[in-house]
């Protein structure tokens, strides 16, 4: 079947036009609640647990979930304000059939979304989210009365995520000594996140935790580090964490200002954890992660793979080849043997345990990559761009590039799932060589439009 709604990270969309509004988010809370409540195999009634991040619209859409839920029967524990691997955590620590995030991550305050982990903390399976959508179609009838779900607030919800971040980090050491600038990009991590890295003994200073609902990601976290780095300079700290709206990813800054991206904290943490021992399977990056990345792990023996572009597919990787160590160069990395989702206060911490094991800085913990020079350029084509990337004329400038570039680079071609776009992207140890190539391929792209 052809997902309606459903993306690779549940759905989302501009706030008040379809998918999200508050009649599809009440029907999606229903019949969510319908699929939950015929496959949970419980005596008792399913609980769902909803968080949610700092959007001011996360308060429309948490009412409409929740009165969709109680009308199939399911009650719900709402969390608030928390971020996305909290909310994986709460779900599996509660029991909990579901867990329900209100957010659209990194997106700015106009978009809003829903996505679902199930009892274990994970993405929900695709037959799940088919099985949700074509009950979507069906007409909303609400369980009879003494069945409503009932709906609850957790107080102690945040409390409980700061403690289980602190024990994924070594409690026989701290992080004292450590003056560290913590961006929260006034989202969902804004309460949360400085209490873990000061609980350890770090001294920090915090920016981007006033939400007013509408200024997530707005000029801050991890996709606008320029505030990030400046304050870094200013308060001559030794490193900077940025996270994204949801807290599902990170990006750090090293004493000096320069950033670190989500592949280098990837080899950060996966050539750690081969030196102490405790790294299983391979490592999985995707068909974006530097080349620079797969050649540092491979020069320490350490096995690389490629997924497709998205945390969904790094997972999905991960728990085939039984590995442990995954991610983006955005900032998403899942650490499977501290968590089951991505998390960016996880991942941070994991980056700040190997400073200290080594007693090196983050500067020259992340110099073990060097990065090989990477172009993107996107080109707007009319038809279907997957049409456009399998004509034979691509296809053949595709295998000439190829050639050029010998094992000194590499091209990747890519129809965008959302956009009439084609991504041409090339990266190879030389800049110019890199510019010229994926010059000459956008234009053959072009051409073939």
């Amino acid at each position: 079947m052809t997902r309606k709604y459903f993306g690779t990270d549940g759905i989302r969309g501009r706030v008040g036009e379809p998918p999200m509004t508050p009649d599809f988010a009440l029907r999606l809370g229903w019949a969510a609640g319908r699929v939950l409540a015929e496959s949970t195999g419980r005596a008792e009634p399913p609980l769902v647990v909803i968080g949610k991040d700092t959007r001011l619209s996360g308060y429309l859409f948490e009412s409409a979930l929740e009165a969709g839920f109680a009308a199939a029967g399911v009650s719900v524990a709402m969390v608030g304000p928390l971020p996305t691997p909290a909310v994986a955590y709460l779900t599996r620590t509660f029991r909990a059939s579901a867990g329900v995030v209100i957010s659209a991550s990194h997106n700015p305050h106009v978009d809003n979304g829903v996505k679902f982990f199930s009892s274990e903390g994970r993405k929900l399976p695709d037959e799940v989210e088919l099985r949700i959508e074509a009950c979507i179609e069906q007409p909303l009838v609400t369980v009879p009365p003494a069945q409503v779900g009932r709906a609850q607030r957790l107080e102690d919800a945040p409390g409980r995520y700061i403690e289980f971040c602190k024990r994924s980090f070594r409690l026989s050491e701290s992080l004292v000594g450590l003056k560290l600038v913590v961006d929260c990009a006034n989202g969902a991590a804004y309460r949360v996140a400085p209490s873990v890295f000061r609980e350890l003994g770090a001294r920090v200073h915090v920016i981007g935790n006033q939400p007013d609902g509408i200024n997530i990601n707005h000029e801050c976290g991890s996709t606008h580090l320029d505030a990030l780095i400046g304050e870094v300079r200013r308060q001559k700290a030794d490193l900077g964490i940025a996270l994204d709206g949801d807290g599902d990813r990170c990006l750090m800054v090293d004493h000096d200002g320069h950033v670190v991206d989500g592949d280098q904290m990837l080899y950060v943490i996966a050539s750690s954890r081969h030196e102490t021992g405790k790294l299983a399977g391979p490592v999985v990056g995707t068909l974006m992660s530097n080349l620079g990345l797969e050649r540092a792990l491979q020069a320490l023996g350490i096995q690389f793979e490629r997924a497709a572009v998205g945390d969904r597919y790094v997972l999905e990787r991960l728990e085939q080849t039984g590995g442990v160590i995954g991610g983006e160069a955005s900032g998403h990395i899942v650490c499977l043997d501290r968590t089951t989702t991505g998390d960016g206060i996880v991942s941070a911490l994991q980056v700040l345990a190997t400073m200290i094991r080594t007693g090196k800085r983050l500067s020259e913990l992340a110099g073990g990559v060097t990065k090989f020079p990477q172009l993107l350029i996107n080109v707007s084509v009319k038809g279907a761009a997957r049409s456009v990337v399998q004509a034979p004329k691509v296809q053949a400038a595709v295998a000439s590039a190829e050639k050029r570039l010998g094992n000194r680079g590499r091209v990747l071609l890519r129809p965008s799932g959302t956009e009439p776009l084609v991504r041409v992207m090339v990266e190879s140890d030389d800049e110019a060589l890199t510019r010229s190539t994926a010059e000459a391929l956008a234009d053959v792209v072009r051409q073939a439009a």
